[in-house]
């Protein structure tokens, strides 16, 4: 038989961890990446969540698992809009209000041109045709391009430190 705790109880990592359905170096890995996630730490660095960090747990993993944003996506939204805004979607009081696309400055789907093939020749171009113009990405895009690559070089070495 378990005792349920206080709804303003701490919790432990493990139950966390638990309660969200993630594992508990997930959490750890999130702690990096969202300064606003802040567990007191006991002596030998046990964690010990405050309900109000599970309430912005629940917003973090809704917006990442449900929603399907990436970190740099939710990192933008709590600039944007606070932890009070991230809080209340986990508590499901809210819906976000922008997509992530919207966020980074890209085009709306099925508004974007295909890009071009780059670093390529084109096999045969007819004389006289010009070559097609290749675009450059857009600083907002470049920028959400490089945090994208950091995250997921980050994960890997997380997965590759985890075997």
């Amino acid at each position: 038989m378990t005792i349920e705790k206080s709804p303003d109880a701490f919790r432990t990592i493990s139950e966390v961890a638990e309660d969200l359905g993630v594992l508990q170096h997930v959490l750890r890995f999130w702690e990096t990446r969202f300064s606003q996630i802040k567990p007191m730490k006991r002596a030998g660095g046990r964690r010990y969540y405050r309900p109000a960090d599970l309430e912005l747990l629940r917003g973090i993993h809704d917006l990442l698992y449900k929603r399907g944003y990436t970190i740099r996506g939710v990192q933008l939204i709590l600039k944007e809009e606070g932890v009070a805004y991230v809080t209340a979607i986990g508590r499901g009081e809210v819906l976000p209000r922008k997509s992530e696309m919207a966020l980074l400055g890209a085009p709306a789907p099925g508004t974007a041109k295909a890009a071009p093939r780059v670093g390529k020749a084109p096999l045969a171009r007819p004389i006289g045709e010009a070559p097609k113009v290749i675009h450059k990405l857009s600083n907002n895009q470049a920028e959400a391009l490089r945090a994208a690559l950091k995250d997921l070089g980050d994960a890997r070495k997380l997965l590759d430190n985890g075997r």
